[in-house]
């Protein structure tokens, strides 16, 4: 006989934490394609930023209440009633918004960053619940830096807030100080020892700094936690958070031990993974859990014998069942704009107009003339170069000529603002004549903090995806670009990185 389990709640904060990585940060463009992609998971709470943060950031999570409609939408604010207000406005238009509040509760935190004693905290944290539930009926309060608060002062601020109108209570491993062991614990007794826990879900949130994220969400759970939150490949601020392709199926491989399950539909974890690594250019490391590409592959002898006679002696989940073997060959040269446009519905990418379709479908064309075989990684790729919102810089022409014995020399044609430019120059290498010579041109003054190659599918003719990370007066950006030629892909994705700084600062000045 079968007993009913809880239901396991998926908050999804790669929108939000997962941006906080260096250099992954994203459009509004493709903050609504990734969230769509997360609702089409079945995820339940998506996190859509920190609407105060800035305009962007309130535009975003904006386009993401207006666009989502399964999902409940959230927005961060701290417990100050400018960030709420501000939140409160981005998600007007949500079909179902929660706003999460947050103020610091451990006594380094109080002392150091707020410097605040501990009663101004309870009535601030209170006061900010109060006015959440003036713009939404789902309130999270989170303990910043839970995991190294006393024990008293956490039971009163969380019996406070419930009263107040929380319904979420997340007590965040902030600095990925955990254990295991002593985490599940902490929630086990908070949950005893709080006269209204159970008018509350409790959540965790974990990061990775020892390498424990997981672990210790997975031990919250065992303990009572009804609510996980999570990101896409881990993604997030400094070593990350705790991953929801790693939570989602260890709970529904090992069901004989948790008592949760989740409403997440697991053949969308690898599309979604791809989308989130091409959007951020932040690639996946093939040793990966879940999503690497040797996560369900074979080398040794003994491994393969076993897996062909009997598939579970090494292998505890079905690929198919997380989205491998789904990337079917299904577009090529001859392909219409029927097909195409179907194939990324059936990706989850939607097009806001025929124009947007129309870029993309001609870099689709461009691309089939120069491979055989598309993929749906090719697809996202294309999406994702054709999403910078403006192009003050433009690649006309690049001739790179290299030889042994001597320095490699590359002529660069491009324009600024329809302006054409051209120089030429040497380097250490190919790829570096290829920068020196664009920043001969458009001298942007920006530092080049990453150059990073993948290939975005297997075979000689796959299409090199670079990722290119800019800095200029404290912000960061990535620039992407994606071609059969790695030079061409370099060269894009630096111009790519300059038009994202140039919008950025015309941003800054209210342009």
């Amino acid at each position: 006989m079968s007993t009913k389990k809880d239901k396991l709640v998926i908050f999804d904060t790669t929108l939000r934490d997962g941006e906080q990585s260096p250099g992954a940060s994203m459009t509004k463009e493709e903050k609504v394609r990734i969230a769509r992609m997360l609702e089409r998971m079945r995820v339940d709470v998506i996190e859509a930023g920190f609407a105060i943060a800035s305009p962007g950031d309130f535009e975003a999570v904006q386009a993401v209440a207006e666009a989502v409609t399964e999902s409940r939408v959230c927005s961060l604010a701290r417990a100050v009633n400018g960030d709420i207000i501000r939140a409160g406005e981005a998600l007007k238009k949500a079909n179902a918004s929660r706003i999460h509040t947050f103020i610091a509760t451990s006594p380094i935190h109080m002392q150091y960053k707020l410097q605040m004693d501990p009663e101004d905290v309870l009535q601030q944290a209170v006061k900010a619940v109060k006015t959440a539930r003036q713009f939404t009926d789902d309130v999270e309060f989170s303990l910043e830096d839970g995991s190294r608060s006393e024990p008293e002062f956490m039971y009163r601020i969380i019996e406070a807030v419930i009263a107040a109108g929380a319904g979420t209570i997340n007590i965040p491993d902030t600095v990925g100080y955990g254990e295991p062991g002593e985490y599940g614990a902490m929630f086990r007794r908070v949950i005893e020892s709080v006269p209204n826990s159970d008018k509350a879900i409790f959540s965790t949130h974990c990061h990775n700094d020892l390498g424990l994220a997981v672990a210790n969400s997975l031990s919250a759970v065992m303990n009572g936690v009804r609510q996980v939150e999570c990101t896409i490949n881990g993604l997030g601020e400094r070593a990350g958070n705790a991953s929801l392709e790693e939570i989602v199926m260890a709970v529904q491989t090992r069901q004989d031990l948790y008592p949760v399950d989740t409403g997440i539909d697991t053949h969308h974890i690898v599309p979604t993974s791809r989308m989130v690594s091409s959007v951020t250019g932040f690639p996946v490391q093939p040793n990966k859990a879940i999503v690497g590409a040797n996560a369900f592959a074979h080398e040794s002898g003994i491994h393969q014998d076993g897996v062909l006679k009997h598939r579970e002696t090494y292998e505890i989940m079905r690929a198919e069942d997380v989205g491998w073997g789904q990337n079917r060959l299904v577009l090529g040269k001859h392909s219409g704009r029927a097909a195409v446009r179907a194939r990324y519905e059936e990706l989850g990418i939607t097009f806001s107009d025929g124009e947007e379709f129309r870029q993309v479908f001609l870099r689709f064309k461009d691309l089939a003339d120069k491979k055989h075989e598309i993929f749906d990684e090719d697809l996202h790729s294309l999406v994702t170069l054709c999403e910078t919102p403006s192009e003050r810089f433009q690649l006309i022409d690049l001739d790179v000529r290299t030889k042994i014995g001597s320095a490699p020399q590359a002529f660069v044609r491009l324009s600024i603002d329809g302006e054409p430019h051209q120089i030429e120059a040497k380097g250490g290498g190919p790829v570096d004549a290829t920068f020196k010579a664009i920043e001969h041109i458009v001298n942007s003054g920006a530092d080049l903090k990453l150059y990073s190659v993948n290939a975005v599918t297997q075979g000689t003719d796959s299409q090199g995806s670079v990722t290119v990370r800019l800095e200029k007066d404290g912000r960061l950006v990535n620039g992407v670009g994606a071609d059969t030629d790695i030079l061409i892909a370099s060269a894009q994705a630096y111009m790519d990185a300059l038009n994202l700084l140039a919008i950025s600062a015309s941003k800054k000045q209210g342009v």
